[in-house]
Parts: structure tokens; sequence; C-alpha cells
């Protein structure tokens, strides 16, 4: 069933450090006493909840019946200015811990009542769970963490995060206590302190999706676009190898990279075919399995 009206909410609330995590929520307006289950959208690396076509995509999903609330993490880098990356002191220090910290926030802001919709009426103990590469990391890490994440989708999501930091970047963190990477989009140079990496291999048992998705049995959907230059999709293949999930799949989108070829920002009338695809899945697995 597809909902004309949704509603749009938006606000913050605090994350354990004392940091804003700031908040979207789009929900269904049914007109009856029907309780919607909700999604979580977890964005990636050097990404955030207004990114290209996001906030599109969350609203379909809430057009297909369900609560979605869209997040950024409170050390993203991402501050009142919804689109620039321009808080790189808490960028350099996003940690997978605080990351889930964060959610396990918005979990229980939602559980409470503290963050609701008055058009809509929400299930908030029944919850899925979307992410974008390291979003999608962290959805399939949180899918573990909290028993209330009923249902997983991730998109081009990296598998083993300790991978992707170079022999280089430990050597600058052992020398200097911190490196820079590139924004391609924007051109910056970002910084990354130490404690990332610390934080990564301390409680690596807790944090490293690799080894979280084992203990996964809820319903679980890997999809990954196979021309992904920044994360191979055999990311994607080993998780869904591993997850211990009975309803598990593996979708890999052809034609397309690891925004499945939407930009920033994105001011087309409709989104490009491998995106759409993406977004059938999605809302076809979560109306199948959330509910």
């Amino acid at each position: 069933m597809e909902f004309d009206n949704i509603s749009i909410s938006s606000g913050r609330i605090n994350s354990t450090d004392g940091n804003p995590i700031r908040w979207d929520l789009y929900s269904p307006i049914s007109g009856t006493n029907r309780e919607f289950p909700v999604i979580l959208f977890i964005h990636g690396f050097k990404g955030f909840k207004d990114w290209g076509a996001f906030p599109d995509a969350c609203e379909d999903l809430a057009r297909s019946g369900f609560g979605v609330i869209a997040f950024n993490l409170s050390r993203n880098g991402v501050g009142e200015n919804r689109y620039e990356l321009d808080q790189l002191d808490l960028f350099a220090t996003q940690t997978f811990t605080q990351d889930l910290e964060d959610i396990k926030t918005i979990i229980e802001s939602l559980q409470k009542g503290e963050i609701q919709d008055s058009h809509s009426s929400l299930n908030t103990d029944y919850l899925g769970i979307v992410g974008h590469s390291r979003g999608g990391h962290l959805a399939v890490v949180a899918a573990a963490e909290f028993e209330a994440i009923q249902c997983l989708v991730t998109w081009n999501a990296v598998g083993n995060y300790l991978e992707f930091w170079t022999d280089e970047m430990k050597a600058d963190w052992e020398k200097k206590g911190v490196t820079e990477i590139q924004n391609t989009r924007t051109g910056q140079m970002m910084p990354l302190k130490k404690v990332v990496y610390d934080d990564a291999i301390e409680n690596e048992e807790r944090v490293i999706a690799m080894h979280r998705v084992k203990e996964l049995r809820i319903p679980s959907l890997f999809m990954h676009a196979r021309e992904d230059e920044a994360v191979p999709y055999s990311h994607s293949e080993q998780l869904h190898i591993n997850s211990a999930a009975k309803d598990k799949e593996l979708r890999l989108i052809a034609k397309a990279g690891h925004t499945f070829n939407l930009a920033h920002p994105f001011e087309e009338m409709d989104f490009p075919k491998p995106f759409k695809e993406v977004m059938d899945e999605t809302i076809g697995w979560f109306r199948e399995h959330l509910r």
C-alpha cells in the first residue's frame, strides 16, 4: 500500500558525549490507528543524512508504509550547515563505539517517545535498519548489538573496515597521531586521529561487521554495485556467506558505482536506474520481513 501523504519532522538530541545528533523523521499519514514499523537510515563515511538523493529515498520508504529516521552520527563532521563537512575536529575522532552509542541513543529516544510524530503511530519495538558503505558496516554491527533491530538491508557495505587503513596511514598515526584523507567531492583534506584506529583494534570483535554478521539470524539483504570503485562487491559476498541468517539474499547491481550513479547535489526528477533497482529491492525486502 502506498501513502500519498507523509509528515517530515526534524530535531536534535544529545549524544552520550554531549554532541548533537540531528535527525529527520519521515512518517506516513494514514488517518487510521495503524502502527508503522520504523527503519533507521545510516549514512556512510564522509556522508550525511542529506547527501544526494537520501532524503528522497527516505520519503519513498515512508510512502511505502514505514516510519524512517535518518540522522547524522554525532561525529560525522556536519553541523548546522546540513551539507558541509565543516566540523573536522569531530570528524577526526569519529569512532565505531561512539557511532554505536549514537544508534542506541536514537533507539532509546524512539522507544521513550522523545522522538515521535503526532500524525502517525510508530511501532518502535520492531525496527529495521539500512546503511550505505561504512553505514552498511555499522548497520550489520548494530543489528547484532541491539535486539530491537529485526531486519537488515545494506548498500555497498564494507565488510571489514580494518582493511581500509593503509600502511601509510598507520605510520602517520604512530609518528604524528593523525593522518589525512581527501574528500574527493570537495577536495578538502580531512584529519583522522589515531583514536579512531585504536578504538577499532581494541574493540575489533564488537565493532567489525565481518565478525558480528556471524551472529545475525534476522532477515538480511546485502546489495552491492558490481562496478563499485570504492568497496569491492566481494565485501557483500563475504557478509552474505558469513551471515547466520536463514532468510538472506545477495543482490549485485549492474552498471553502477559506489553511489549507484547518484551525485550530490541530486537535482534529477527520477532516480538513476541502478538506484531505482536498489530502492525497489529495499522496499520489497522490508515489506516482506518487517511487519
